[in-house]
């Protein structure tokens, strides 16, 4: 008897939807399943928010320049590539924080702000005396009883208060999620704090004795933090894209509609073309979704997530144009601070390999909630206002040589509180009315390259199993 032949269609060529083809063509071939696989993708390249340029022997990330290399989702696909030779370290190096026009530097051991070493937290001058008295008391504090979801600034202030969350906290974590901490999910960004206060009543006790200082430092001593290729972040989506050899690849198609027809469903492209598949992977954001499933009813309550529109701004300037430099990796910004920038860093030491010998290059980060409009700027306005930030804490005595400045519109999807539990509903109202249709990527399940390489997988997987279970469930009524 033959094989039946399972139609699958991956909508997203970023890379949770390159994930999802990729494991979808793998698993096929390890379990003997026949999957035809088509990857639709409206823009005309793949990638995503992963974009790489090569200029005048820079290499410059227009999106995100790395991925954490202490998550190993994409070291062991780089393995399965054949790509892992290419993989290189950050530098290891301190980061900042600029408060006020003034550096300072993190103090040792913290953990997104968080203090766990009294000696270097105690010596440092981003907070006061009092506030320094205020942030110790969270070990006299009584442990939250709350069980439900709440504000990550509550949580924050209430053990450590005003001064050090503003100084040295809400940067660190606008500078991850570019947004605003008195409205993000405490559960859906850092759930660690919570079961370490929960754990030994002190937070900064908890994060010490757990060791989750060595998850999320900001300074590195002995090695870097992050990962990337020799060739950019865009060697990894051209290394699937031509591994994806038995994938139909649709560039510059968007689908614009989905109907159920009994156990497939029928995509409907703006080529006029239409898809039935046995299976379909959403790797979209959120708001690209809501066109496609409204009409029928579904994922509502998604409708009411934020996402943040950030820009990139890369410059570069020739040897000798910066008479003196930080020694520092990088630095965030607190809120108080007047800058532009919401957080910058100096690729040419992050990433020496990266940047050609004797250039200085910085890449920094603009657009947050409350400040979006500044991404709506014009080029040259842009550069000149964060030429103008950084001519506040560099000797800067030259013009740049390179400037390039990348607009994400919408790119960073707001875990607001609740956010776990508006995801599960979406995703078990989604399976009782199309249980062949799957949702992934950044608006869910974390952001990050490694979480979006890990919810592409875990996407495929659950097709492999649905297709799986229906083969063993013909061959048994056969």
């Amino acid at each position: 008897m033959a094989v039946k032949a399972h139609k699958v269609v991956v909508v997203g060529g970023g890379i949770t939807g390159l994930s999802a083809a990729y494991y979808l063509q793998k698993q096929a071939v390890e379990q003997g399943l026949e999957i035809d696989i088509t990857l639709v993708e409206v823009a005309h390249r793949l990638g995503g928010k992963i974009q790489t340029l090569h200029k005048d022997g820079f290499v410059v990330e227009r999106g995100p320049d790395s991925f954490v290399s202490r998550k190993n989702s994409i070291q062991q696909l780089a393995g399965e590539l054949g790509i892992e030779d290419q993989l290189i370290q950050s530098a290891p190096g301190k980061t900042h924080v600029a408060v006020e026009n003034q550096l300072y530097s993190i103090p040792l051991g913290s953990v997104m702000g968080v203090p766990t070493n009294f000696g270097s937290f105690l010596t440092s001058g981003i907070s006061s005396w009092f506030g320094k008295a205020r942030a110790l008391g969270d070990f006299v504090l009584p442990a939250s009883t709350a069980v439900e979801d709440q504000p990550l600034g509550k949580f924050l202030r209430r053990r450590f208060g005003n001064e050090l969350v503003e100084n040295l906290i809400e940067p660190l974590f606008s500078g991850v999620f570019a947004g605003d901490i008195d409205r993000l999910s405490l559960k859906a960004t850092f759930p660690e704090l919570l079961d370490a206060q929960r754990q030994h009543r002190s937070l900064i006790r908890g994060l010490k004795k757990n060791q989750v200082a060595d998850s999320r430092p900001f300074n590195t001593i002995k090695e870097g933090l992050f990962q990337t290729f020799t060739g950019g972040l865009e060697t990894l989506v051209h290394t699937l894209e031509k591994e994806l050899e038995n994938c139909t690849i649709l560039k510059g198609v968007k689908v614009e509609n989905l109907q159920q027809q009994q156990n497939q469903v029928k995509l409907k492209l703006n080529n006029e073309a239409s898809i039935i598949a046995d299976g379909v992977i959403f790797a979209l954001p959120h708001a690209k979704l809501l066109p496609i499933f409204e009409p029928l009813g579904l994922l509502k309550g998604l409708k009411g997530m934020p996402s943040t529109s950030i820009a990139t701004v890369s410059i570069a300037f020739p040897e000798g144009a910066i008479a003196s430099e930080p020694d520092c990796m990088g630095f965030v910004v607190a809120r108080n601070s007047d800058f532009t920038i919401t957080a910058c860093s100096a690729a040419h030491l992050k990433w020496p390999s990266l940047t050609p010998a004797g250039k200085t290059m910085y890449r920094s980060f603009i657009g947050q909630v409350g400040d979006e409009a500044v991404v709506e700027l014009s080029d040259q306005e842009i550069v000149k206002a964060v030429l103008e930030d950084l001519n506040k804490l560099l000797d800067i005595q030259g013009e740049p040589e390179l400037t390039v400045v990348s607009r994400m519109k919408e790119a960073m999807p707001q875990y607001l509180v609740g956010h776990e539990e508006r995801i599960a509903s979406a995703k078990k109202e989604l399976q009782d009315a199309l249980p062949m249709v799957q949702i992934a990527g950044g608006s869910f399940e974390g952001f990050g390259l490694p979480a979006c390489v890990d919810q592409g997988k875990a996407a495929a997987n659950q097709l492999i199993e649905r297709f799986t279970a229906e083969s063993i469930s013909t061959e048994g009524n056969a």
